[in-house]
C-alpha cells in the first residue's frame, strides 16, 4: 500500500505531535541535533577557506622539508669510496 505525500506529512505530523507531548526531552535533543545538521550544510566562510587553506600549505611545506632533511642526512646517502691520491 503507497501513501500520498499527503498521507506521510499528516501521519510525520501526528507522530511529532505524540512525540513532543509523550517525550519533550527527546524531543528537544532531536530537535538540537537538527539544528546542528542543517548548520553543516552551509557552504565554507570565505575565512574559513582562506584559514584551511594555508593550513594545507603550510602541512605541505613541512612534510616536503621533511623529506629533503631525511635524504640528505649522512644515512640516507649511499656510501663513498675512498680515492686515491697518487
Amino acid at each position: 500500500m503507497t501513501w500520498s505525500q499527503d498521507e506521510q506529512r499528516r501521519l510525520l505530523a501526528e507522530i511529532e505531535e505524540h512525540l513532543l507531548r509523550d517525550d519533550p526531552r527527546l524531543a528537544a535533543r532531536l530537535e538540537s541535533f537538527n539544528a546542528r545538521v542543517e548548520r553543516r550544510g552551509r557552504p565554507m566562510s570565505r575565512r574559513g577557506v582562506v584559514l584551511l587553506t594555508v593550513t594545507w600549505l603550510l602541512v605541505t611545506a613541512l612534510v616536503v622539508a621533511l623529506i629533503v632533511i631525511a635524504l640528505n642526512h649522512p644515512a640516507a646517502l649511499p656510501p663513498t669510496t675512498p680515492t686515491a691520491v697518487p
